[in-house]
């Protein structure tokens, strides 16, 4: 995506959500996606991130953010599981053990592969633009009425 570059904290109302949605931006990729009821005092609302969210909250039209880079600093395994999120298509959902299965060196059969599936999901650090929303039986990073409204929109 273009000039995603300037770095700083963003954010916008969404009436659709009843809550603000922010997002920190360096190096032109995003750091993060919250939904704060209450944005932080120095965030600005224009960005081409947050234009496509607005896209995302307000159309019944798929829009996807397949080339909005992500920073995933975290550990590999938990990255490679946020990957395989992004890869499940708007409107569709997967259970936890079909995401370690989609997962690379995972199995849906291992206790503590599931485990890591689930923390992956719960510190995901730009839901919506990392669906954990469509993942029915995880937890997501978004607070459960953004994750029920987000999953209500995709039909799921």
């Amino acid at each position: 995506m273009d000039d995603v570059t300037e770095a700083g904290i963003y954010a916008r109302e969404s009436p659709y959500l009843d809550r603000h949605v922010q997002l920190g931006a360096a190096s032109g990729r995003v750091l993060s996606v919250s939904f704060p009821e209450i944005p932080d005092d120095d965030a600005e609302d224009d960005h081409p991130v947050l234009d496509r969210i607005f896209e995302y909250l307000d159309t019944v039209e798929e829009i996807t953010f397949e080339d909005v880079q992500v920073a995933m600093t975290m550990p590999t395994d938990r990255r490679a599981v946020l990957e395989s999120v992004q890869s499940v298509p708007y409107g569709e959902q997967v259970s936890v053990e079909t995401l370690a299965r989609m997962t690379s060196g995972l199995s849906h059969e291992d206790d503590d592969d599931l485990i890591l599936v689930r923390t992956a999901l719960d510190e995901n650090p730009a839901p919506l633009l990392i669906p954990d929303h469509r993942v029915r039986d995880g937890p997501s990073a978004a607070p459960p009425d953004v994750e029920q409204k987000l999953r209500s929109l995709e039909g799921l």
